[in-house]
């Protein structure tokens, strides 16, 4: 599923959320697109030679930065431009693309300004473009100042060129039960993913076999080439992590300081990471139910996680005989539920919203509460365009188990422990066993000399990137140092509402000095949780 900042009102969000077999080759020519002149740089704004890793250099022309309105936090400068970057890599001079790029400048004196902070939601597919006012917002004042904060529209992404769209009308109407019910019922999602994936190769056949999470890294490497910088800051989330541990690998001399929050087993891209979400978002199932349970005299549901997970499943079922209708049609169904509540999972200060709609739909038979929540929360990810680039990215990361017979023995495997995304996730993912491109066999080994000191902040009840897989990025990474949230099950620890104190501090310090927690070993400094939620909140 998705690996993604998930946080309704804030950053875009995704729904749900590599071998390198050849040297790259340079960064290629970058071609610009805008109307004004850009904000001053630091640690070195001229346009800079670019060597490649297999040698070369390219020259870039500045950016040039126009003013524009996104939809984001008020009150904050952004600043947009398009940056021409080769299709292929290994042919620079061929066929371009065009990424959307945004800025919120430094506003501290020149002389003060510590460069370029590039910062990623997730994905992928996750739209980026708004992550730099977020970001802005949510740091320091004195931290934020004193970078140029800027987002972006990874290859195929929102207002990036081209954006890729596989099969538009795939999330209309209400989708057939993911937990298949016979054989039958198991060949018709079957071939519901094969036809997706090809109707990505008949529409975009030409692209797809550049949707890597290697050629995001190059692409973010022809941005730093275009800002003139040395070396880039980067800030990135979820799936953006894994973005930040493959450049880290290409490019190490070219890192000031990274932050990775909320992150990727390197090991286990991509179908292995996905089973072990499974497990976890069982666990934070299980969470929310035992939440729902202490407040049994305000949402009265059941006084145990048991009864309350048994109302959960009476309202599936009902859904399933009788999907709630919407304006246009059936609107939400069993596999609607699933998602509408799968957002709880990422972000615990959703369990109030969505517990009174679960209890007003099964005690009072009214459906507007579930509506709503159906509208904020699910509708918003049915955004074809991110599951495309979902599909297409780690479909070609690397090579998955071509075989559906694999498929559904670990998929009943999961759902015999775990039946709370076992099924979804397996069909969220499904395109991948039928994918016209065919990724490296094993992952990319992430790791490199002379990487600067790195930033990583994890909870270890993180359901989108689990603990354990955040601890093999660790170890991948040694002059990474990771602050643990003990207990913290919300993913993305930093720039939360509530905020944690904790992380925000060791992040601002971090981002205004370079200084890291000393303690030696796996857990290099720990912080308290966000509290959980009260009905009231």
């Amino acid at each position: 599923m998705p690996l993604s900042l998930r946080r309704a009102g804030r950053a875009p969000r995704a729904r749900r959320a590599v071998t390198l077999t050849a040297a790259l080759s340079a960064a290629g020519t970058v071609a610009l697109a805008g109307c004004t002149s850009g904000s001053p740089g630091a640690a070195g704004s001229s346009a800079l030679a670019s060597p490649g890793p297999a040698g070369g250099s390219t020259q870039a022309a500045p950016l040039h930065w126009s003013a524009c309105t996104l939809t984001g936090v008020p009150g904050i400068t952004v600043k947009c431009a398009n940056l021409q970057v080769p299709l292929n890599y290994s042919q620079p001079g061929g066929r371009k693309i065009t990424l959307a790029l945004t800025e919120v400048p430094a506003t501290v004196p020149a002389s003060q300004q510590q460069g370029d902070l590039l910062v990623n939601p997730g994905g992928p597919g996750a739209s980026g473009r708004s992550l730099a006012a977020d970001v802005a917002a949510g740091l320091s004042p004195q931290v934020a100042a004193e970078y140029n904060i800027l987002g972006f529209d990874p290859r195929g992404v929102g207002a990036s060129v081209p954006a890729l769209h596989c099969e538009p009308d795939f999330f209309a109407g209400v989708r057939p039960n993911f937990i298949p019910a016979s054989q039958a019922a198991e060949q018709v999602l079957i071939n519901r993913a094969k036809a997706y994936a090809a109707g990505c190769e008949q529409r975009f056949g030409w692209l797809l076999p550049y949707m890597t999470t290697a050629n995001v890294a190059r692409d973010l490497d022809s941005i730093r080439v275009a800002l003139g910088q040395q070396k880039i800051n980067y800030y990135a989330f979820s799936y953006g992590t894994y973005l930040g541990q493959v450049y880290a690998t290409l490019f190490p001399d070219r890192v000031r300081r990274m932050v990775l929050d909320s992150t990727v087993d390197p090991q286990g891209v991509w179908y292995q990471d996905n089973i072990d979400q499974d497990y976890a978002f069982e666990g934070r199932m299980q969470a929310f139910f035992a939440w729902v349970a202490t407040y049994d005299g305000t949402y009265h549901l059941g006084s145990s996680a048991a009864q309350v997970q048994q109302a959960w499943y009476t309202a599936r079922n009902r859904l399933l005989a009788h999907p709630v209708s919407g304006p246009d049609g059936p609107e939400i169904g069993a596999d609607e539920l699933d998602d509408t509540f799968l957002l709880g999972g990422y972000e615990n200060t959703l369990w109030p919203s969505l517990a009174q709609a679960l209890s007003a739909y099964l005690l009072q038979d009214s459906t507007g509460p579930l509506i709503s929540q159906w509208q904020q929360n699910a509708v918003p990810n049915d955004n074809e365009n991110e599951f495309a680039v979902y599909n297409a990215v780690q479909c070609a990361d690397v090579n998955w188990p071509r075989n559906w017979a694999t498929w559904d023995s670990d998929t009943r495997k999961v759902y015999s422990s775990a039946p709370y995304q076992a099924w979804d996730n397996a069909w969220y993912n499904a395109a991948c066993a039928f994918w016209p491109v065919k990724g490296p066999a094993q992952p990319m080994k992430i790791g490199a000399p002379g990487l600067p000191g790195i930033l990583m902040l994890q909870g270890t009840l993180d359901a989108a990137t689990p603990y354990a897989g955040a601890q093999d990025a660790h170890k991948a990474l040694p002059t990474a140092r990771m602050v643990v949230v003990e207990g913290g099950g919300n993913h993305g620890q930093s720039l939360a509402n509530p905020s944690d104190g904790c992380v925000q501090g060791y992040l601002n310090n971090y981002l205004a000095t370079g200084a890291l927690p000393g303690q030696p070993g796996p857990v290099n400094a720990t912080c308290p949780p966000v509290p959980d939620p009260t009905p009231a909140g």
